[in-house]
């Protein structure tokens, strides 16, 4: 198919600016859903990635999932004249925000343990129970009862 040089840079600079792309299956639609381009267009530029194996392919619900492989990164920067300094927004690592530190209790290197306290632990230190004397007796339990 026969793409003009404006469209294929518009898909191009989205592909390689996000890292991403997805088309929804409809050879029919007029546009892409986020480019100004026939979405026939996105799908068999994809193509033909993906058969250079610049572009990987997952089809799921009716909808296209394209992912760019490090070869379509340098082949992108080089069909897009782009400097080694930029990179899609997939490749670029997220910020984590610092953890928070871990207090431990009960002096050096030991484990740490939850402060324990509560109805939890009165409970387990009740006195008492059932009586010695008490035998449970469970009658017509189980299989059946015996004549």
């Amino acid at each position: 198919m026969i793409i003009s040089k404006k469209n294929r840079r518009a898909i191009y600079e989205n592909l390689f600016k996000e890292g991403v792309l997805v088309a929804k299956k409809d050879y029919n639609a007029p546009r892409h859903e986020e480019l100004e381009v026939p979405n026939l267009e996105v799908i068999k530029a994809m193509q033909s990635l993906t058969s250079k194996g610049l572009v990987k392919t997952q089809f799921s619900w009716q909808y296209y999932y394209y992912v760019l492989t490090p070869e379509g990164v340098d082949y992108l920067r080089a069909w897009l004249h782009l400097p080694d300094e930029i990179v899609p927004t997939t490749h670029k690592r997220a910020a984590r925000p610092p953890r928070p530190a871990v207090v431990r209790q009960g002096g050096e290197g030991g484990a740490y343990r939850p402060p324990r306290g509560g109805d939890r632990d009165d409970y387990r230190r009740k006195e008492g129970g059932a009586p010695n004397e008490f035998r449970p007796q469970f009658a017509d339990a189980g299989r059946g009862a015996r004549e």
